[in-house]
């Protein structure tokens, strides 16, 4: 049967097989009937036989309402891989495959890092090509299609994908599953050869050579239309004769419903219930009423298969033409039959939820349990479903199932249809279900980045809450507002409220990790609140402000702490799914790297924030901002102006405090870069202003006033400069901090040599300072602190002193890769010494590889195996380099490629 199957369609599976031998995804398109699954079971069997691991999935019509069939199907045989995930993964797993029914309801997102945490296993284990194969992929069912397409996104390299796809069902298919890279094959209509064979392998070799030709050409080529039309042909009395017309049909549809037609009464009953359950089986229709034997005509008319206890429609589309044939009434009849017959609850309550009419309180109580179970197993869009259609029979208030609604579409991350069923709950829910329905709009509005929403519906839940729920709104709160007094307001509110017990206990944690923050954020430093958060937390990151540790450890300069904070929580996120968080902790990493001068490891953080921030559709500023302040720190001071002037546009358009601060700065910075010291104080100024106005005294991780001293400095405002000195001093004084002894002591020089004070003595504070704090903290800070260093002894014409700090300090920037920096620092040198770098027209071109290599801090031996070249002809180039450009060591070697232009 298979080999006929696929008869005329050599071409094809040919083509198709070279394509997924190369890696490429594959595509099958074609109207119903013209053979797409043939030819996906063929390119499945092949696979197979060339042992690569294949896992396959062939979802129904009917089984698109029962969440993650799919699913279950593709990752069932790699079941024995499930123990070795991550907890939250390993549940979640259980769940989909029904192995295990969850304590608490797994985390929609966990589903899709399980399914691709389990791809990567097998892959890992195997090392065979994988290939997903999904056939008819539009009628996946919406949970399974999530945790796929999560799982494809994320793979590398990604598998190899089959898909057959109905052509008008395309769109779901190559959108959902993000296949729009896959090679497309549109299965074209089969000739009479063709369709001969296959009428003949399937029905036998009864009807004659013309009467199989007239069936080929008005089937229009399609295989599975030419078989229902002979045995259209074949149910006739006697064959049409060369005169007489064939039966007169419209579609395959009508065929196949005029084969159930002519089924004995009790066969078309037993097919017609067999159409309406999600799963077929024996045992649910003998329950029903079905006799064994009821089946066996219609498995002899080609329209079902049965195997044990499964039944198992030839096509799709046979099923759903039987659905459409049945009348209203009977069919009403029928489901009532089903509900009251089969096994499982919730098809029971799929079957409930058609006929029932309110009220009809049983039978919303049925629908609320299949809610919670499917909640449970993580496919919350289905369960809010049955939510919503269990509110509509209810007989009374349904509070709890309303809430229930809203989480679950907040759980499934569809902000837009969360805020409107939160919206409509709060309109009629009174007390706390009310103060509870705006609570969750205000996590709503938070996750989707409208700050100013989340504050209005969380006062608005405050306003309606007991003191039971009180605490639990004032957490959030604590966390929602960006004024220190009043978020520190709201979290001492919500500790004297909560417990430590139960799921206070992580909101209490969240609210004592939100008072630490904004007692700092006030200029106090209670580390015993941070204490007690995370001996609370007992080893378990809280969800709720979970990253204020290691925002203070990277405000403080610990940023190794900072550091394994962040990978922890990353780590749990990632076990988790949870995307918006590992969104939120990469950003923080991009941020806690670029303070510690670590560009390349902050530039790939920043890249995958920014990545996960377009997936999730959220906003971009945070990433968006620390992209620009690293390439105002490698002198992209173009693109750098551009992301502040559009940030703080933004923030101001929105009335966003932190988006205008942060853009602030990054103005001031990349104006001082450019030269524009006026500009830089003048943004550094309303940046401090904004800050006392909103009661920041220490905010944590800005740490702009020695910038706002040099700006002032260059553009002659000495005034404003000493200002900015004692604010710096103060913060010093309360705070001692790496960058706030390094800043002290630069900006003093700065001043100093300003004023025309002498400043011999700040140049000591400063080598003293430097000396004090690692390398491999600041080393920007260091760095910077030899610039100035260089500049003061210039001035006070002590070349030598100059010129060995302005040498190093141009070697440390250019080892970070902080190029404005580097670039002022060679400039900054060649006025000491009055020699700027030959032209690079007198080195060769190997002269040149050599010197860019050597100026990048590789040695001899890397630079000959780079090369291809001896040591010994490395040291020669080398030694040329130096002599030609008029230097003697690679610490001078990095300043003077500074000035060369890159290749090109």
């Amino acid at each position: 049967m298979e080999r006929a199957a696929v008869v005329g369609r050599d071409a094809v599976l040919a083509e198709a097989r070279q394509t997924l031998t190369a890696g490429t995804s594959v595509l099958l398109e074609g109207d119903a009937g013209i053979g797409k699954t043939a030819v996906w079971r063929a390119l499945v069997d092949d696979a197979r036989r060339r042992d690569w691991l294949v896992l396959t999935c062939a979802p129904t019509e009917a089984e698109a309402a029962l969440p993650f069939a799919a699913l279950a199907d593709l990752i069932r045989p790699l079941h024995e891989l499930v123990p070795a995930l991550p907890p939250p993964q390993r549940a979640a797993a259980d769940a989909v495959l029904l192995a295990d029914f969850p304590d608490e309801a797994v985390d929609e997102r966990a589903i899709g890092a399980a399914t691709r945490s389990l791809l990567e296993q097998a892959t890992a284990h195997t090392k065979s090509p994988l290939l997903l194969a999904l056939d008819d992929a539009p009628w996946l069912d919406q949970p399974s299609e999530r945790a796929i397409r999560f799982a494809l996104r994320r793979l590398a390299p990604r598998p190899r994908t089959l898909v057959a796809c109905r052509t008008g069902g395309t769109a779901p298919a190559t959108a959902a599953l993000d296949l729009d890279d896959a090679h497309r094959f549109a299965l074209a209509p089969l000739g009479a050869g063709a369709l001969h064979q296959i009428i003949r392998d399937r029905l036998g070799g009864t009807l004659s050579r013309s009467l199989l030709a007239r069936i080929a050409r008005d089937a229009g080529g399609n295989p599975l239309l030419a078989i229902e039309l002979a045995r259209a042909v074949l149910r006739l009395p006697q064959p049409p004769g060369p005169g007489e017309d064939l039966p007169v049909v419209a579609s395959m549809r009508q065929l196949v419903a005029d084969a159930t037609a002519a089924l004995p009464a009790p066969s078309r009953a037993a097919i017609r219930l067999a159409a309406l359950l999600t799963v077929p089986t024996v045992d649910d229709l003998t329950a029903a009423g079905v006799a064994a034997a009821d089946l066996d005509p219609a498995e002899e008319a080609g329209l079902l298969t049965v195997r044990g206890d499964a039944i198992t429609f030839a096509h799709p589309v046979y099923a759903s033409t039987v659905r459409a044939g049945i009348p209203a009434a009977t069919r009403q009849r029928m489901r009532q039959a089903l509900a009251a017959a089969v096994a499982d609850p919730d098809e029971r309550a799929r079957q409930l939820a058609e006929v029932a009419t309110p009220p009809d309180p049983a039978v919303a109580a049925e629908l609320a349990a299949a809610a919670r179970r499917q909640h449970a197993r993580g496919a919350p869009a289905v369960a809010a479903d049955l939510y919503e259609r269990a509110i509509e029979l209810a007989d009374r208030d349904a509070d709890g199932w309303r809430l229930a609604a809203v989480q679950c579409r907040f759980d499934c991350g569809d902000y837009t249809a969360a805020g409107a069923a939160a919206d409509a709950a709060a309109a009629k829910l009174t007390g706390d279900a009310r103060a509870e329905a705006l609570l969750l709009r205000a996590m709503v509005a938070w996750s989707a980045d409208d700050l100013t929403g989340a504050v209005t519906a969380a006062e608005a839940s405050l306003a309606s809450a007991t003191d039971a729920l009180a605490g639990r709104v004032h957490a959030h709160l604590s966390m929602f507002h960006d004024l220190p007094e009043r978020g520190r307001a709201h979290a001492n509110a919500a500790i004297a409220l909560l417990t430590d017990r139960g799921r206070d206990r992580q909101l209490l944690c969240g609210a004592l990790l939100n008072l630490f923050f904004h007692e700092v954020r006030e200029g106090k430093a209670p580390t015993e609140l941070l204490d007690r958060a995370l001996r609370l937390e007992d080893g378990t990151p809280s969800w709720l402000s979970g990253t204020v540790p290691a925002i203070w450890w990277k405000g403080i300069d610990d940023h190794d702490r900072a550091r394994a904070r962040l990978h922890d929580l990353l780590a749990h996120a990632v076990a988790r799914g949870d995307e918006p968080w590992q969104h939120e902790v990469v950003t923080h990493l991009g941020e806690t790297e670029l303070l510690a001068g670590r560009f390349a490891a902050a530039g790939r953080h920043i890249a995958a924030a920014r990545e996960l921030g377009e997936m999730l559709g959220t906003g971009l500023v945070g990433e968006t901002w620390l992209a620009g302040t690293l390439d105002a720190l490698r002198g992209r001071l173009d693109a750098a102006g551009a992301v502040a002037d559009a940030g703080l546009a933004r923030g101001r358009a929105t009335d966003e405090p932190w988006s205008i601060r942060i853009h602030l700065q990054l103005a001031g910075f990349t104006h001082l870069s450019a030269g524009r010291p006026g500009d830089a104080a003048a943004a550094y100024s309303e940046l401090a202003t904004l800050l006392a106005d909103l009661g920041v005294v220490e905010p944590i991780t800005q740490r702009f006033e020695p910038d706002w001293i040099e700006a002032c400095v260059g553009a002659g405002d000495l005034e404003t400069a000493q200002r900015a000195l004692d604010r710096l001093a103060e913060r010093h004084a309360r705070l001692p901090r790496p960058w706030t002894t390094l800043g002290l002591a630069r900006s003093r020089v700065l001043l100093d040599t300003a004023t025309g004070a002498d400043p011999l003595p700040a140049l000591a504070a400063l080598a003293e300072a430097r000396a004090a704090v690692p390398a491999g903290v600041l080393p920007l800070d260091r760095a910077r602190c030899l610039l100035v260093a260089g500049m003061a002894h210039r001035r006070g014409r002590r070349k030598r002193e100059a010129r060995e700090a302005l040498e190093t300090a141009a070697a440390e920037f250019a080892a970070v890769g902080a190029a404005a920096f580097a670039e002022r620092a060679a400039a900054e040198l060649a006025r000491t010494t009055g020699r700027t770098a030959s032209s690079t027209m007198e080195l060769t071109p190997t002269e040149l590889r050599v010197a860019r290599l050597a100026a990048a801090g590789q040695t001899n031996r890397a630079i000959a195996d780079a090369l291809f070249i001896s040591p010994k002809t490395v040291e020669a180039n080398l030694a040329r380099a130096y002599r030609k450009l008029g230097i003697t060591n690679r610490a001078q070697l990095a300043i003077a490629m500074i000035q060369v232009p890159p290749a090109g």
